[in-house]
């Protein structure tokens, strides 16, 4: 979430909004048809360890993303998106009816998101310089220690934020330190 706004875009998810009497597929459905770029880490996908039960969210939200690419109007179909796993071909073994997509590995490392976030929405930036994965990261991490501090500056306890609170401190720390 850092990363996309750092780079001047708007995060979106299904947690930006609490409504109890919106289904959550529909209000991804809405997301997905407003948004022209996708980001889909498809990484948490697989077996809870403690419950047994499969996770397969991110790639349900990946092939709606996909289908309406295919299937909707004009609009849709400038559709660009961004796959990213821990492992290059991990998905195979959950997911191989996306074989030939480009995914990007991250290795589970927040630099590693942070590059691949980075370097696909430079590309969709063509003529603007978006600073490398490396110094994104490096804001990050001054993000990430001063955190706990700008929470409780704004009266909210570090443990507890929604997605709402923390797209906040994210915008603040930004427009406290610019480029």
């Amino acid at each position: 979430m850092f990363a996309i706004h750092d780079c001047g875009y708007v995060a979106r998810s299904a947690q930006e909004t609490e409504d109890s009497g919106e289904v959550r597929v529909e209000k991804i459905y809405r997301i997905v048809r407003d948004c022209r770029n996708g980001i889909h880490d498809i990484s948490r996908a697989g077996v809870n360890k403690k419950s047994g039960a499969a996770r397969f969210n991110m790639p349900l939200e990946l092939g709606v993303f996909l289908g309406a690419k295919k299937y909707g109007d004009s609009r849709q179909k400038e559709k660009r998106c961004l796959v990213l796993d821990r492992e290059r071909y991990r998905y195979q073994r959950f997911c191989s009816d996306i074989a030939g997509q480009d995914i990007r590995a991250h290795h589970d490392l927040p630099s590693g998101v942070i590059r691949a976030v980075r370097d696909w929405l430079s590309s969709l930036k063509k003529g603007i310089v978006i600073p490398s994965g490396s110094k994104i990261a490096g804001r990050y991490s001054s993000f990430t220690r001063q955190l706990s501090r700008q929470a409780k500056a704004a009266q909210l306890n570090p443990s507890e934020l929604t997605f709402g609170d923390y797209i906040v401190l994210v915008v603040g720390w930004l427009e406290e330190n610019p480029w």
